[in-house]
């Protein structure tokens, strides 16, 4: 029996009468067989939408149109990727003298075109902003021999194919890579920085190992499936070819509430007004790929259960160090808490893993900015409709500021431009927080016992992959073909549900005569209907017990996880010591990178007095603008009207480095960088000095009062202005 709710018992009230009763359980029937066929006639829909998909050449799922630039099937090591130019659609005017955007998506399972699903989307927004877009998709199937490494060099030509069409433009592309397609790029910029302009790693996993205790069970999962052993069966079974199939259905089992009840309930519920909305994700949902086995093989020996890339360990087949510090492009980091596929810990482990504070990230030249969204799931951070409307929105307009933003760290802030009293364009207003390294902490949570846990998964695999590849490898291979790969493909649970509620079962064959004959006339039930609230309180509690199950599994999988893998002797068995004080390098703390950083001073220090106006003007206004502990999107009008007043020929790659030189410098040694500045302007006249100053003064009042703060060091400034200035002649002095 099933709890009576006052919500049920109110609305029955008014028919509690027998023939009212009778009346609202035949409609409530009738509903409900109506709603059922409605529902297995979407199903059926889905069935053939996956069939016509999976028959396309070149699925994808793009809201808009596009044409192939580059085939990466021409390219001298070829793979199954494409560059592709996004057409504006009719009342969407693009800027050809606007940097560029590069959308790259996913290949984690499921085909291209998420970031280009809707109007509000990544592409959508980035045009509507006037700006020239393209778009990096995918084949379902690889190219034979294709390799990870391949695809890195392959959209590497692809940016730079961008960037020289664009030189008008003089900035680089903007690149937007969303889940597995972040960490793929920024491999990229690690071999090529200079391909790149800023980069924005949307839910991109890149610190595996990193995680908090009681949340995100995902990267448990090597350890609980024995190592890449399996992997390597698994691509054996589809004779080199690795199903993406099965890495859907690990997404999948991460919900199991939604999975195997919710997602198909709220189409079940309003099927009139769902359909639609469900049909159109689950043609992206459905679209499984297939990766090189020796692709899936590298990605998980390497990333999700070695994690090397966060700690420089990675080095290509020709001797390529992969060092995510050598991005000389700022990287905007945007996470969500409610992503559970790749939350937070994960998105920014990376930054601890590497650096070894803010000053580190500094003397490295870069630029990390990152968002940390309240609520929305995995999918939400690059599909939802609200997101493009603001985070992306916001990061697409200011993409030119971030650019010139000194080095370091800093969290983003978006805030409605009312709250502020600010009546400048647009709807919100961005600010950016400098933070340090240790300011990550509550969000990264790392811990050294669980990193040994994670090294000693690392080492067994590696061992339980050696002994597969010994001694049953050679077996599956020898009997596996190319046609009983394709057999295991299509038997595949995933896709065998999409084809068997298909029009090729003959029993759905009633199921859309009967469906369009329940739409001519179709009534929809009242909500008010009692057993309708009744079955909807029925529903919530298959959802809550679902979730409850979920929670149990979750935190039985964590359990069973931390004993078995921080067993001393296991650890003992894997090498790793219990005098071993950390598992991993740090990259931060290593001999020749304090070297380099005690060189990159020693040069800086020799260029504190080397400059003239420019140099002296914007370290002025860096040192002035530095005493406000934020700074937003308006300080970026202060630096553009700088950057024309410096002149035109001041290119924005040319002003950013002049921007970075004069911050390293103030950052190094404030003291001198300051005392130099008269020398810095002492062969101009008095009245350049004067314009100096007004121009300063001019750019600091063009957004209101100054804080007491900022005001004493503009005055600071001025003082030293002065003493530059060239005394003015003495009348009464005797003459030569």
């Amino acid at each position: 029996m099933f709890p009576m709710h006052a919500a049920w018992l109110e609305a029955a009230s008014p028919i509690l009468d027998p023939f009212g009763l009778i009346r609202a359980t035949q409609d409530y029937w009738q509903d409900t067989f109506e709603r059922s066929v409605l529902y297995w006639d979407v199903m059926r829909q889905r069935g053939n939408q996956y069939l016509e998909h999976m028959a396309q050449t070149k699925p994808n799922v793009l809201g808009f149109e596009a044409e192939v630039l580059m085939d990466g099937r021409d390219l001298p090591r070829p793979v199954n990727y494409e560059l592709m130019r996004i057409l504006p659609p009719p009342g969407i005017t693009i800027d050809p003298f606007q940097r560029p955007f590069v959308i790259v998506d996913p290949r984690a399972g499921h085909g291209p075109g998420i970031g280009g699903f809707k109007p509000d989307s990544e592409i959508g927004v980035a045009m509507r902003a006037g700006h020239p877009c393209y778009f990096i998709g995918f084949l379902p199937f690889p190219v034979p021999g294709q390799h990870v490494e391949d695809v890195v060099d392959a959209e590497i030509a692809f940016i730079r194919e961008v960037g020289a069409r664009h030189g008008e433009a003089n900035e680089k592309p903007v690149v937007i890579g969303n889940c597995q397609a972040g960490w793929q790029l920024m491999m990229a910029a690690a071999l090529e920085p200079d391909a790149f302009g800023p980069i924005l790693v949307a839910g991109a996993p890149l610190s595996y190992w990193a995680g908090e205790r009681g949340r995100y069970p995902m990267r448990y999962s090597g350890g609980l499936l024995g190592g890449s052993w399996l992997t390597a069966f698994a691509g054996d079974l589809g004779a080199g070819l690795f199903d993406g199939a099965w890495l859907v259905q690990n997404f999948e089992r991460l919900n199991p509430a939604n999975t195997l009840w919710s997602k198909q309930y709220r189409l079940y519920a309003d099927v009139d007004h769902e359909s639609e909305r469900y049909l159109q994700f689950e043609r992206w949902w459905g679209g499984h790929i297939v990766l090189n086995a020796e692709e899936i093989q590298y990605i998980v020996d390497n990333l999700f259960i070695g994690n090397r890339l966060s700690t420089a360990q990675l080095i290509t087949r020709d001797g390529r160090r992969i060092d995510l510090r050598n991005v000389r492009s700022p990287i905007v980091v945007f996470c969500s808490q409610g992503d559970n596929i790749t939350p937070p810990p994960q998105a920014f482990g990376w930054v601890s893993d590497l650096y070894d504070g803010v000053d580190d990230i500094i003397a490295n030249e870069q630029t990390i900015v990152y968002c940390v969204h309240d609520s929305t799931g995995h999918l939400g951070i690059f599909v939802s409709g609200s997101i493009s409307r603001r985070e992306h929105a916001e990061f697409t307009a200011n993409m030119d500021y971030i650019d010139v933003l000194p080095p370091g760290l800093y969290e983003t802030a978006i805030t409605p431009r009312d709250a502020t009293g600010d009546a400048t364009d647009g709807d919100y207003l961005l600010e950016f927080r400098p933070r340090g390294v240790d300011d990550l902490q509550p969000l990264v949570q790392r811990r050294d016992d669980d990193e040994r846990r994670f090294a000693t998964v690392a080492r067994l695999s590696e061992s339980g992959l050696a002994l597969y590849q010994q001694y049953t490898q050679p077996w599956i291979q020898a009997v596996m073909t190319p046609e009983a790969g394709r057999w295991l493909r299509r038997l595949h649970p995933i896709r065998l549900g999409y084809k068997l509620l298909s029009d090729r079962n003959p029993l759905m064959s009633t199921v859309p005569v009967l469906a369009e004959r329940i739409r001519h006339q179709r009534q929809p039930l009242s909500p008010d209907n009692p057993l309708t609230q009744w079955e909807r309180s029925i529903a919530t509690r298959i959802e809550e017990n679902l979730e409850a199950y979920g929670e149990w599994r979750d935190r039985i999988s964590e359990a069973l996880f931390l004993n078995v893998y921080g067993q001393p002797w296991l650890q003992s068995l894997a090498g790793i010591g219990p005098d071993m004080a950390r598992v991993r390098p740090h990259p931060g703390r290593a001999p020749e990178h304090q070297h380099f950083l005690r060189t990159r001073r020693a040069a800086l220090r020799e260029r504190i007095a080397s400059g003239g106006a420019r140099e002296a003007v914007v370290r002025a206004l860096i040192y002035i603008l530095g005493g406000a502990p934020t700074t937003d999107e308006r300080n970026f009008q202060r630096l553009k009207a700088t950057r024309e007043e410096l002149g035109k020929s001041l290119d924005l790659q040319h002003f950013k480095m002049l921007v970075r030189e004069q911050f390293f410098i103030l950052k190094l040694d404030v003291r001198e960088a300051l005392k130099a500045l008269p020398t810095l302007i002492a062969r101009d006249d008095a009245t350049q000095v004067d314009d100096h100053l007004a121009h300063i003064t001019h750019i600091l009042d063009a957004s209101g009062p100054q804080s007491e703060h900022v005001q004493e060091r503009l005055e600071r400034v001025r003082v030293l202005f002065e003493q530059a200035r060239p005394a003015a002649p003495n009348p009464e002095a005797p003459r030569a």
